[in-house]
């Protein structure tokens, strides 16, 4: 198992975060994709405090249950530990070394990176290219993580019945799938700096590309869980009621406007914030588009009111625009849960590196 290995596979993505299990199989003819599988399981608990796994038996119930919604029969995955979990550096080596030569170059020198020691830790490498000011130098990518991190999911996936191949980082694995959206977000005139703002159920996180690689990436509490809770205040309704009213409706009149009207207003505030503390640390980086992802994107207007505020043209994320479907998949249940779909993607991507 590996971060950065090659894969020898199809592998699922599978996205575990506080809310639910994600599971995503992908093929691939020539260079177009298509869904072969997607499932996603609900946690009913709290499995993730802080995006740590606190309860590794019941993501893998879940992992369990998208496995047989999904009916696919692979049973390699890639699964993925937060950015804030990890320790990322980009390091520069003598060309001339070997992958071996590499590797035990950085063993020796890994405590420099890492604030703690290094048998509690997993880490990998991977070569980015040739260093722009010295030709005899190229730039490694060096990237680390608590063992525990990388142990708890791994645990978790086996106890499903599934194989660990590959463990990614949930910022490489949204930047991988954001290679899959159409123009107006990339490839058009000039470079461009795209905010992705993944607003999920208790933690936001706001990343920044520039040419499609990230430069930038912030993590706030933040979620879905806050409208569903108020639901549940308001209206005298259990935590399941009040999620099964959020996304079905039948929910008082008053809902509209008294309950998710201000939590859209919250919405476009926690992105507004999170997109000055970028701006303040960048010289002269101005914001050419906002995409939205995460479950709270499927929030009905939520797009035109952040582009109404903060003047930046702003567009809800769907991975599978340009994919085609097998057909066990049900197209209108796909692209209702596309923006919260974006981790997954990238992670199932990995089988065509």
């Amino acid at each position: 198992m590996s971060w950065f290995k090659r894969k020898q596979n199809a592998v699922l993505g599978i996205d575990i975060s506080s809310a639910a299990v994600k599971l995503l199989e992908l093929s691939k003819s020539g260079p177009h994709y298509r869904v072969e599988s997607f499932a996603v399981a609900p946690l009913h608990q709290a499995p993730l405090i802080e995006k740590n796994i606190a309860h590794v038996d019941t993501i893998a119930e879940a992992i369990k249950t998208a496995l047989l919604r999904s009916q696919s029969k692979l049973n390699e995955a890639t699964v993925a530990v937060s950015g804030s979990a990890v320790i990322t550096k980009m390091i520069t080596m003598p060309s001339s070394l070997s992958d071996f030569e590499m590797e035990n170059q950085i063993m020796i020198e890994a405590d420099q990176y890492v604030p703690y020691s290094l048998d509690e830790v997993n880490f990998d490498f991977e070569v980015q290219g040739i260093n722009d000011n010295n030709p005899d130098l190229v730039n490694v990518l060096f990237v680390a993580s608590r063992r525990e991190n990388v142990d708890d999911r791994v645990e978790a996936l086996v106890k499903a019945g599934l194989k660990a191949s590959i463990i990614d980082v949930e910022t490489f694995a949204m930047e991988n799938a954001f290679s899959l959206l159409p123009d107006p977000f990339k490839n058009s005139t000039g470079a461009k700096t795209v905010a992705i703002a993944d607003i999920g159920s208790t933690i936001s996180t706001l990343t920044l590309l520039h040419n499609g690689r990230v430069i930038y990436t912030r993590e706030q509490e933040f979620g879905g869980k806050q409208l569903t809770e108020e639901i549940q205040r308001r209206y005298g309704l259990s935590y399941q009621e009040a999620g099964m009213g959020k996304r079905h409706g039948g929910l008082p009149e008053n809902y509209i406007v008294d309950v998710l009207g201000p939590f859209k207003r919250a919405m476009v505030q926690q992105i507004q914030r999170s997109l000055q503390f970028f701006v303040s640390s960048s010289a002269n980086r101005t914001i050419d588009c906002i995409i939205l992802a995460g479950g709270c994107a499927s929030i009905q207007g939520v797009d035109k009111l952040v582009e109404s505020n903060l003047g930046v043209p702003t567009y809800i994320a769907n991975p599978f625009i340009n994919m085609t479907l097998s057909n066990k998949i049900n197209s209108d249940t796909l692209y209702s849960d596309a923006p919260a779909m974006m981790i997954a993607c990238g992670l199932a991507l990995r089988s065509f590196d």
